[in-house]
């Protein structure tokens, strides 16, 4: 196993709650969405190592540093990760604007990233760019959200979860 790749075997479906940016709020809304995940991926500006240990009462957690993840806790994040799930390679980072790889040749099924606080999600070139959009405090006028991946049969798909306006 390489150093910074986390390995995950299945043999049905998988479920994988992503949050990001809450910016030491974890919101009651979004521990109950996150309920029943397998495997949940946090994509940075954590804000609290509490949020990490709460939602780890949940399912294990995958998670990388945001750039308001600062102290000693938050040095121990690495800026990147790669999960795999079965046969699927999911990317992890904070800012898509520092993707640097070419995600088809890499070989990666999805790229997750967080920062904006604007969810979305996008096929590119048979990747998914999926961006949970923010789960903390109320930002801009943008809705409060977090997301699903989807593994079946070795590919992924994902879902926006609104979870206050």
């Amino acid at each position: 196993m390489q150093p910074g790749t986390e390995y995950l075997q299945l043999s049905t479906d998988f479920h994988i709650g992503v949050i990001s940016d809450t910016h030491g709020l974890l919101r009651p809304e979004a521990i109950e969405a996150l309920r029943g995940s397998e495997r949940i991926i946090h994509a940075g500006d954590i804000g609290a190592p509490e949020i990490l240990e709460k939602l780890a009462k949940i399912a294990p957690v995958t998670a990388i540093r945001g750039n308001v993840d600062k102290g000693a806790w938050a040095r121990r994040l690495p800026e990147t990760e790669v999960l795999e799930v079965g046969s699927v390679s999911i990317y992890v980072l904070h800012d898509l604007t520092k993707f640097d790889l070419k995600p088809e040749a890499a070989g990666f099924a999805a790229v997750i990233s967080g920062h904006s606080h604007i969810a979305r999600q996008e096929l590119r070139a048979g990747v998914l760019y999926f961006n949970p959009g923010s789960a903390g405090p109320k930002r801009f006028k943008l809705p409060v959200t977090l997301g699903r991946l989807i593994v079946e049969s070795g590919k992924v798909r994902g879902e926006i979860v609104k979870i206050a306006d």
